[in-house]
């Protein structure tokens, strides 16, 4: 084997080589890529979440003040009733 020829094959090894490690770094990228989209999933459920529970708690708010309002109309009208007696 020449030295022409050594130095070929040898650039060929490194090349596989290099082919070996970009192929195993576009795995790696791949999940990263598969990470990062289900976090934007994640973090838009999060936002849904987040929007509804905001609702919930004002609607909670609202019916609070409706349970007061009628407590204190039956307060009023328990008063009456003895008065008409």
């Amino acid at each position: 084997m020449s030295m022409s020829e050594a130095v070929a094959t040898g650039a060929i090894g490194l090349m596989g080589i290099i082919l070996l490690i970009l192929v195993h770094q576009c795995f790696r990228l791949h999940e990263l890529w598969r990470m990062a989209l289900a976090c934007q999933k994640n973090s838009r459920w999060a936002r849904i979440c987040k929007a509804e529970n905001r609702e919930l708690r004002s609607a909670l708010r609202a019916e609070k003040a409706h349970i007061e309002q009628l407590q204190r109309k039956l307060v009023n009208l328990q008063a009456l009733i003895p008065a008409e007696g």
